[in-house]
């Protein structure tokens, strides 16, 4: 918290993360894309990430599928649950986001790790 109060201190924006030059615009949905692309690895996409952790959260953790899906910004459905749901599930998301992290920088298992070899584009 200290990391990102500090740098929201300068800040002329209400966003963390912000459209550089446009402190009134998230980052652009493109921006992790630009980061694999730098980090030379233009092979992979960003779309799979928020499956993945959707499927790792529910599939080896503890919390509540609301908490899951309240921490991707998913909208309930049902409008007569979605009526009722009035809490943002604070503690709920911040101790799922620190399992996350500490899952996220344990690095993998590696005895449940089958390496693959690159996929070649059909011709």
């Amino acid at each position: 918290m200290s990391i990102i109060k500090a740098t929201m201190a300068g800040s002329k924006s209400d966003w963390l993360f912000h459209s550089p030059g446009k402190p009134d615009k998230p980052l652009s949905n493109m921006a992790l894309l630009a980061v694999l692309k730098r980090m030379g690895r233009a092979d992979l996409t960003s779309h799979g990430f928020r499956p993945t952790f959707r499927d790792w959260a529910g599939e080896t953790t503890h919390f509540r599928s609301e908490v899951i899906e309240v921490a991707l910004a998913h909208g309930i459905k049902e409008r007569a649950e979605a009526a009722y749901a009035r809490d943002d599930l604070f503690d709920g998301r911040t101790k799922l986001m620190e399992t996350w992290a500490r899952y996220a920088n344990a690095g993998p298992a590696k005895q449940n790790v089958v390496e693959l070899a690159a996929s070649k584009k059909a011709v």
